[in-house]
């Protein structure tokens, strides 16, 4: 029962996380610190929006964060490509529809569910569910090896029994 309860905290503890503190992660590096003063907007408004666009932006280098929280080079071109883009005039969703375009879904934070993104979506709960049925047989397996049937003695080995159980220890 341990182990499940383990096996289940351990699967479960990626869903959980997002909703118990999102922002708050000790293994993340601040977002200051990867982007740069020179590729600071001097417009408030469209930098909050490239600011907005590159939350939701995956690094390819560092694929488990966002270009704006990356230092990598490519996350840094992304954030000025970004920042180019809605210089130009381009609303948000032209400006990660062309990076899209570019790099394909797998640049987003957040997949769409379509049917070449179906494996993202689909793998974490065959992957739970593997592990439930796999901790589920190893459960009844283990119990009926524990609980194998008694097979009562022969009356041979009655009659040993009784002859060792009536014989006196020696003191």
């Amino acid at each position: 029962m341990k182990l499940f309860l383990f096996v289940a905290v351990l699967l479960a503890a990626p869903l959980v996380a997002p909703v118990i503190s999102p922002a708050i992660s000790p293994f993340a590096p601040p977002a200051a610190l990867a982007l740069q003063p020179d590729e600071i907007l001097k417009d408030p408004a469209l930098e909050a929006r490239a600011r907005e666009i590159s939350k939701e932006l995956r690094c390819l280098v560092c694929q488990n964060q966002s270009i704006d929280d990356s230092d990598a080079t490519l996350a840094r071109d992304l954030r000025i490509l970004v920042r180019d883009r809605l210089t130009a005039g381009d609303t948000d969703t032209e400006t990660v529809n062309f990076i899209v375009e570019r790099y394909g879904d797998f640049v987003l934070l957040r997949p769409p569910f379509k049917n070449s993104t179906l494996i993202l979506w689909i793998s974490p709960v065959v992957i739970f569910l593997i592990g439930i049925i796999g901790v589920t047989l190893w459960h009844r397996r283990r119990r009926v090896a524990v609980a194998a049937p008694v097979v009562p003695l022969t009356a041979d080995e009655r009659a040993r029994v009784d002859a060792l159980l009536a014989e006196k220890p020696e003191q």
